[in-house]
């Protein structure tokens, strides 16, 4: 189980003779939907960006609903502003921001900072998102900010991650937050383990059986 950065992981998992279980490549999201609460938004976008940069669960990219772009920035940039985070967008989201942030380039949606930069995509409804979302995540944490409760259950059926959230930080994505004791990892794959990985997960059975003299 390798722990460290995107490049290690990736070569422990090409080299390796034995089986590998990756874990914390964290390309995570939040989709601010047309529906959200924008002030939850934007406090919920400040902690999983500016909690803790570096860790794996800290989200990297936000999407944001054009209806309700230039509401949530006027919430959302005092916030971001507090730890200057630098902003990478596209281009309808750069006509809301002006000179606040950066054109982003195509390796910006991939990108994994582990620091204050924070990717911005427009987009027009929830299944562009999730389109997004599936094209570009690592499989870790994704987010939505929704009030719509069936919005809310299409995108936790849709998004292909170990750990999906409706109205709720990324940095939840935690062995200790999740009740499993101390963490040996974070899998982002699917045999066997998903999600935040304990004790349990490293655990192999072995059945005794007591018979009276049972057959089959």
């Amino acid at each position: 189980i390798p722990r460290g950065g995107a490049g290690l992981i990736r070569t422990v998992a090409k080299e390796a003779s034995v089986p590998v279980i990756r874990t914390g490549e964290g390309v995570c999201h939040i989709y601010i939907d047309d529906e959200a609460d924008l002030d939850m938004g934007a406090s919920i976008l400040f902690n999983a960006k500016c909690s803790r940069p570096s860790v794996c669960n800290a989200v990297e990219c936000v999407l944001v609903h054009r209806d309700v772009a230039a509401d949530f920035w006027k919430k959302a940039l005092p916030l971001l502003d507090e730890k200057g985070v630098e902003l990478r967008a596209d281009p309808e989201a750069l006509e809301i921001l002006g000179t606040r942030a950066v054109p982003a380039a195509e390796s910006d949606w991939d990108a994994e900072y582990d620091d204050y930069i924070l990717a911005v995509k427009t987009v027009g409804g929830m299944d562009e998102a999730i389109d997004f979302i599936n094209a570009h995540g690592t499989q870790h944490s994704e987010a939505i900010i929704t009030k719509n409760y069936f919005k809310a259950q299409h995108f936790l059926d849709h998004v292909d991650a170990a750990a999906v959230y409706v109205n709720a930080s990324t940095r939840f994505t935690d062995g200790g937050e999740f009740g499993l004791g101390a963490e040996i990892g974070i899998s982002t794959q699917k045999m066997h383990a998903r999600g935040p990985m304990g004790l349990e997960e490293l655990t192999s059975c072995k059945y005794v059986i007591y018979g009276e003299g049972q057959v089959r």
